[in-house]
């Protein structure tokens, strides 16, 4: 009843000291200051709110033994920042050079305080509003039809100071830790306290619940000290490498693994947590046992009272008692502070742990209400990496773009570039973008077509589960069909249980790119915006509907898809086919020719060419196509009475030097031609 009281004491105050904002942003980590640049950059108003006297207090305490697992990957061989961007796990993208994690660590996988000291300047240099020490403990929403979205966010901080907002965006992360409760939990050790000092485990033997990064990393501190380590948990161990998911166990951490299957000591198992228990011993040993043995009985009266599951089977795994048990079991969402109003829900099954958002990023019980960064990651768990700064940061991003066009009337931003273009504009966005890269399978490219196939213009980075609210969203127009770009793995290659370096595992040439295993760009053609309901029945373990056509660029081992002949021709018969169209580029000389023997020029001629536009030739141009076998040598099919030999130099350089062609009388003998 208190608390019922306070909550309407909350709301009632909310709206008679209220400091307003357009936008508020609860958390400063990576994704909340993010978050923050964008608007900044845009002349929005907005403050984010930052419970700790710093920015990213997550990275003061995690990882606890201070090694981060995202790359930092200083030399390409590249002076492309986009491209380098896709080796680049840490930094946030803003325009200032001074900002990038290399600057802040010379380690491949850098030290946490690193991470620490980049966020804190991030916040400084771009002079973001942030206000520290600021808890907020409560939000509600309050009805208002003069609102965005129909109603107004209130938070409150736990100096009872109110703020009103229009549109909330949550980056808090997840920080609270999983916990299992069972029988004899009161003696397990959380990942948050536990010691990493490795000499208060010498001689010691160790269980581990859990079987994620911060579980083997934990193991990987102690490995060389104890007696022996187990771990336990419900899945078999996923490896990063088979999975292609960066959340997944990676090897800098994987060190137990070669003791487990090398026999020196330490193992592996699998079980349901909540169907075990502890018993302590008077020695202060810790017993396995399972729940249903302690039933109906008080585990305090003492082992010797107590079944243990070895008793009935001598061989049992976990019988030989241990010194320490410690829980490495990740972090979850923290709901407490979402007022019922909001309907802020956790989602089902393995997502449990993140709020239920929309494809948009945008909450499903609330609309103005976005989740950003980690607690965003149910979109794409286990498939892509927007739990992490590498791909968070640009699904922030695409949430900004999208607030652009709802709140403000600014479009998403786009390119308009003529047909001729379409190809160079593929191959270029492949080979460099690092958002396709690394949000793969979830942000795509979007390329809306003219009338009459005579241009188009060009989206980057649009999530596409929102692929059908696309005008909506962008407030661009797609009446004459689409291509959207995107990066994807092998449909079998990815899983637990999968080989990935057995013998034949990649594709080298064109004819089976289909086939490809490694991220490779795909490119969907649609003549039709799909609808919400094509979005609803897409195949199982499609990024997109079924399309009108397909086309894979075959996987390059360098990941470089320029190679003429294996990337660039099979990519541009496709567009043609699916436009209907001659893509090619060509001499002023094979237009002026098509022009006489044609009734359609090729767009290259006509947007070119024909409109006085395109190389100017020179003798030297035109032998180099000749012997290039790109243009026949007509001066050698003249009829020797037509002229004299000698003429026959000066009427070409003529020609060439005349190479612009009046449109008025070529159409007129086009036209005869056609008559």
């Amino acid at each position: 009843l208190g608390l019922a009281l306070y909550a309407g004491s909350l709301c009632t105050a909310s709206s008679a000291a209220s400091l307003y904002h357009d936008y508020c942003i609860i958390g400063a980590g990576p994704s909340g200051l993010q978050a923050a640049y964008f608007l900044q950059q845009a002349g929005r108003d907005y403050v984010v709110f930052e419970r700790s006297h710093a920015p990213g207090s997550f990275f003061a305490l995690y990882p606890r033994h201070r090694k981060l697992i995202s790359i930092n990957k200083r030399y390409t061989g590249k002076s492309n920042g986009e491209f380098n961007l896709r080796h680049d796990w840490n930094s946030l993208l803003s325009h200032d050079r001074r900002l990038l994690f290399q600057r802040y660590s010379l380690d491949f996988f850098p030290h946490a305080d690193a991470m620490v000291r980049y966020l804190e300047d991030f916040a400084s240099l771009l002079k973001l509003r942030v206000r520290y020490n600021t808890a907020i403990v409560h939000v509600t929403l309050e009805r208002d039809g003069q609102a965005w979205n129909g109603h107004y966010f209130f938070l409150t901080d736990q100096d009872r100071q109110n703020y009103k907002c229009s549109s909330l965006l949550v980056a808090t992360g997840t920080w609270v830790p999983n916990v299992v409760n069972f029988p004899g939990s009161e003696y397990v050790e959380g990942y948050e306290t536990v010691s990493i000092n490795p000499e208060d485990f010498a001689g010691q033997t160790v269980l581990i619940l859990g079987r994620g990064n911060s579980a083997f990393e934990t193991a990987e501190n102690i490995l060389g000290v104890t007696n022996f380590i187990h771990m336990v948990s419900r899945s078999r161990v996923r490896l990063s490498w088979a999975t292609h998911y960066v959340g997944d166990l990676r090897a800098i951490n994987n060190g137990l693994l070669d003791t487990y299957q090398l026999k020196s000591l330490d193992g592996l198992l699998e079980g349901d947590l909540e169907d075990l228990a502890i018993v302590k011993d008077k020695k202060g040993k810790l017993h396995i046992t399972l729940r249903f043995y302690l039933e109906n009985r008080n585990t305090s009266a003492g082992i010797d009272s107590v079944t243990l599951p070895q008793d009935e089977l001598d061989n049992f795994a976990t019988r030989a008692p241990y010194d320490r048990v410690i829980r490495c079991l990740g972090w979850k969402f923290d709901f407490s502070i979402y007022n019922r109003s909001l309907r802020m829900m956790p989602g089902k099954g393995n997502k449990k742990k993140y709020p239920q958002i929309k494809p948009s990023y945008e909450s499903r019980g609330t609309r103005g209400l976005f989740v950003l960064g980690t607690a965003s990651h149910s979109v794409d768990f286990r498939k892509s990496a927007g739990g992490f700064i590498h791909g968070f940061r640009y699904t922030t991003r695409a949430v900004h773009r999208l607030l652009e066009n709802r709140h403000h009337g600014v479009p998403w931003p786009s390119t308009v570039y003529p047909i001729t273009q379409l190809t160079n504009s593929i191959i270029k966005r492949v080979n460099e973008a690092s958002g396709l890269y690394q949000m793969f399978s979830v942000l795509a490219d979007i390329i809306l077509l003219r009338e009459n196939a005579t241009a188009f213009e060009y989206l980057e980075e649009y999530p596409v589960g929102v692929l059908a609210e696309l005008e909506m969203q962008t407030g661009r127009k797609a009446p004459n069909g689409l291509f959207v770009v995107i990066m994807e793995y092998g449909r079998n290659f990815s899983g637990a249980d999968k080989d990935v370096f057995y013998y034949n595992r990649a594709v080298g040439e064109a004819q089976h790119a289909w086939q490809s295993n490694f991220l490779h760009p795909v490119i969907y053609y649609y003549k039709h915006l799909p609808t919400e309901r094509e979005m609803r029945l897409q195949p199982p373990d499609w990024p997109l509907p079924r399309p009108d056509a397909v086309h894979h660029i075959v996987e390059d081992f360098l990941t470089d898809w320029t190679a003429p002949n294996a990337h660039i021709l099979p990519l541009r018969r496709f567009l043609e086919n699916c436009l209907s169209t001659d893509l090619r580029n060509f001499f002023a000389e094979s237009c002026f020719l098509f022009a006489f023997t044609r009734q359609k020029l090729p767009p290259f001629c006509q947007q070119g060419y024909v409109r006085m536009q395109g190389l100017v030739g020179s003798e030297g141009l035109q032998r180099h196509a000749v012997e290039a076998g790109l243009l026949e040598d007509y001066a050698l099919t003249d009829f020797p009475g037509d002229r004299p030999p000698d003429s026959r130099k000066g009427s070409q350089d003529q020609l060439l030097r005349d190479h612009v062609i009046p449109v008025r009388p070529l159409q007129h003998l086009v036209n005869a031609k056609d008559e």
